[in-house]
């Protein structure tokens, strides 16, 4: 019930419609977007999930029941709870329409491996990015993504933490999240040996990148998309938020406490119409960061389409933010395009 509740479909946000890509028909994953759910039924379709409130109505009387009888189930439960992985293929993943990712096997600790996924730039001076997904889905259900950013100019590394897709089969946790993150920007440096590299973390994947950020000074960049400030955060600000759930929550990944520890230059991007992580969040995280820093509000956009909504308005942050008086392959920087408004602090 609990996992129904709070469990975030992470789908491959497509296009800048604003339409829910997710399978709100096809699969009951759990996703929440701030697009409208598009009820298309699918072959073997099983009935559309109960809204949001009764969802956390369910997750409530879970999370109270557990701290009436004892929390040690829910503190086992917990990085279920919050990463819901799947090793399941995403439905709407057509490989045969994307570019040949290349299979990479990072190793990590007791001898377990993480799968990953590079996507080489053309341009072989090209900088480097690690991308880190939400979640829910694995790589498949962040294709699109992890596409539309070698578009942008990078040559892109994405893996799956533990749990999720080819990776090894063990339940996600904070800590080894943090440990697999760590492990990918360690691999990405010999993919990419001498170029620059930047950290990108989509919804739960940015709290995971901003941990990562903190401890590798050393990073060229940091990219927030549809970033929450906390786990606890996301639970108060629930019509839930009365539980006594701080008393049991033992992963935190509190965003907002360690944004100002980053030593590196910070883009934010998050949607108006996300429902899933207000974008007041994304605001607080931004005024939190350390200067440079650059905040795209895309207009419109929900949680999963932020880059495609507003590509444009990307490449031209990136430009200005990480690679001023460098030479890429970017191209000269467009006008500021309809639907997406930015501030910056130099």
């Amino acid at each position: 019930m609990a996992k129904r509740a709070l469990e975030d479909r992470q789908e491959s946000g497509r296009g800048g419609d604003g339409r829910n890509r997710g399978g709100a028909a096809g699969r009951l994953g759990g996703r929440l977007d701030g697009s409208r759910f598009e009820e298309i039924p699918l072959p073997g379709a099983r009935r559309a999930r109960p809204p949001l409130a009764s969802r956390l109505a369910r997750a409530g009387a879970f999370v109270l029941a557990v701290a009436i009888g004892g929390c040690a189930y829910l503190s086992e439960k917990q990085g279920e709870l919050i990463f819901r992985p799947t090793r399941d293929t995403f439905w709407g993943y057509n490989r045969d329409a994307l570019p040949a990712f290349q299979d990479h096997w990072v190793p990590v600790a007791e001898g377990q491996q993480l799968h990953g996924w590079y996507l080489p730039s053309a341009d072989a001076n090209a900088p480097a990015l690690l991308y880190l997904h939400g979640a829910r889905w694995n790589l498949t259900g962040s294709a699109t993504r992890i596409e539309r950013w070698r578009k942008l100019g990078f040559s892109v590394f994405a893996v799956d933490y533990r749990g999720f897709g080819r990776s090894a089969d063990v339940a996600p946790t904070e800590a080894y999240a943090y440990e697999d993150a760590q492990a990918a920007w360690d691999y990405l440096a010999k993919l990419a040996p001498g170029k620059p590299r930047y950290i990108v973390g989509h919804s739960l994947g940015g709290a995971i990148a901003t941990e990562l950020a903190r401890r590798n000074p050393g990073a060229s960049g940091l990219v927030l998309e549809a970033t929450f400030t906390s786990v606890r955060e996301m639970i108060d600000q629930s019509p839930w938020g009365f539980l006594p759930v701080g008393l049991i929550l033992t992963q935190n990944f509190d965003t907002l406490s360690k944004i100002g520890e980053v030593k590196m230059p910070v883009l934010i991007a998050h949607g108006t119409r996300d429902s899933i992580v207000p974008v007041a969040m994304g605001e607080r995280l931004y005024e939190a960061a350390p200067s440079p820093k650059r905040f795209i509000k895309v207009e419109g956009a929900g949680h999963h389409n932020l880059s495609g909504v507003a590509f444009d308005q990307y490449r031209a942050a990136i430009a200005e933010l990480f690679l001023r008086g460098q030479t890429s392959s970017l191209g000269d920087r467009p006008p500021n395009p309809a639907g997406a408004n930015s501030r910056s602090v130099p």
